[in-house]
């Protein structure tokens, strides 16, 4: 359950991100379907990208990112933030293809 909680944090703050995203850009405007996939898939990816950046995982991670509550603000930044990017192209992907 250790490992799935990061996850599941970094799909449901992508989905957030990726929804803001649509309701923020006119480009982004699509129907739900695809910014629920691009945001859920973007936060993972956001998330993994961040963890990689801020040492990866396990104790030396969490000493340099404040414990497990670093950790997880991390999960949620990176979530809805690679959320957030990823709904915003294939928006304009999606827009520019119509």
């Amino acid at each position: 359950m250790d490992a799935l909680l990061p996850i599941i944090i970094q799909v449901i703050s992508g989905i957030v991100g990726g929804q803001a995203v649509g309701a923020a850009f006119k480009q982004a405007a699509m129907s739900q379907l695809p910014k629920l996939l691009s945001g859920a898939i973007g936060g993972v990816a956001g998330g993994q990208i961040l963890g990689a950046l801020l040492g990866g995982g396990g104790a030396a991670a969490d000493a340099a990112t404040g414990g497990a509550l670093g950790g997880l603000l991390g999960d949620v930044v990176g979530g809805a933030g690679g959320g957030a990017i990823l709904t915003g192209i294939v928006g304009a992907i999606l827009k520019n293809r119509g």
